[in-house]
């Protein structure tokens, strides 16, 4: 016959033997006497031997309670050892993670994440890689990155995507620039984008997407100059006069701040760029990029809500759940 000794039994038999007293114990226990000697009864049955002898108002440990007594503070020494074990593990990651950036959000967001990952998971190692959305969503495929912070991600299959904010574009140009001074802060319209040669990114950059969809639902013909893939050059580009850059505002709020260049709104309608958390669906089940997506999505609401962007970004992510498409 198959002997069940239950934990509470065992923690109970042994606070009886240390006091030397069931009502003692009972009391220390906060357990009814009766309860507590139907415990130990149980578990005299369960062995098929006495544990104690009771004598007046105490009792003493017969030779089978005094062997089971060594066992038993051994055994709950190791019950009480593995679940804090267990708690702490759970409470402490470890591994490696890797997160990819845009270079005009990561300028921002980087140090933030790295500070907040680095105080609450110190096990975790963390590799963070900065390219355009469309490498950023390569490395998403290919297992390079875990998850990344990308410009107007499109709906795949293989991927979890979080819409977190979004911006209305500008249009960026020299310092001093006549075009814009002469309207005078008036925002421009679609069509005047026909008028000015662009500095544009060459397909499939996320911005080229926004841009030539926007152009063709309002019947514009964009009259592109150069087409430039890293936003830091073609800022440069315009700041020497060699063209206009349809840009998010947070992508030249330093350089506008300085006076290296000038930024235009575009209205009726707006052009807005979104920025999102994508991660492989096959991932979702993972803590570390769980975590690491908490603190992402954390760090932008901030950056979105009271920090630098708060002006010029939509906060989305409070109304918005994880895009899958079937």
């Amino acid at each position: 016959m198959e002997t069940i000794i239950e934990i509470r039994e065992l923690r109970s038999f042994v606070h009886i033997a240390r006091v030397g007293s069931v009502s003692r114990a009972a009391a220390e226990l906060y357990i009814a006497q009766p309860a507590l000697s139907r415990q130990i009864a149980k578990l005299e049955a369960e062995l098929g031997t006495p544990l104690f002898v009771r004598y007046g108002r105490g009792v003493r440990l017969t030779s089978a309670g005094a062997q089971l007594l060594e066992r038993a503070e051994m055994i709950i020494n190791f019950v009480t050892q593995t679940s804090e074990q267990v708690r702490a593990s759970a409470d402490r990651l470890s591994g490696h993670i890797a997160l990819g950036l845009p270079p005009a959000v990561g300028v921002w967001v980087s140090a933030p994440i790295v500070e907040a990952f680095r105080e609450r998971w110190p096990a975790v190692s963390l590799h963070m890689r900065e390219g355009l959305s469309s490498s950023l969503q390569e490395w998403l495929l290919d297992r390079r990155v875990d998850l990344a912070i990308v410009y107007n991600q499109p709906p795949l299959e293989a991927f979890d995507v979080l819409p977190l904010c979004s911006e209305a574009m500008v249009i960026a140009g020299p310092p001093g620039d006549t075009v814009i001074q002469e309207r005078g802060g008036e925002p421009l319209r679609i069509r005047d984008l026909a008028e000015l040669p662009l500095i544009v990114p060459g397909f499939p950059h996320a911005n080229r997407r926004v841009l030539e969809q926007a152009a063709v639902q309002h019947g514009v013909h964009l009259r592109i100059v150069l087409e430039v893939d890293s936003v830091t050059l073609t800022k440069a580009l315009v700041r020497r006069g060699l063209g206009y850059a349809l840009l998010t505002y947070t992508a030249i709020q330093e350089e506008v701040q300085r006076g290296d260049l000038q930024a235009l709104p575009i209205e009726r309608p707006s052009i807005r760029s979104t920025v999102a958390l994508a991660t492989l669906r096959e991932q979702r089940a993972s803590r570390l990029v769980r975590t690491m997506s908490d603190v992402v999505a954390e760090k932008l609401h901030d950056l979105a809500t009271v920090g630098a962007w708060k002006d010029h970004v939509t906060w989305l992510g409070d109304n918005t759940q994880i895009v899958e498409e079937a």
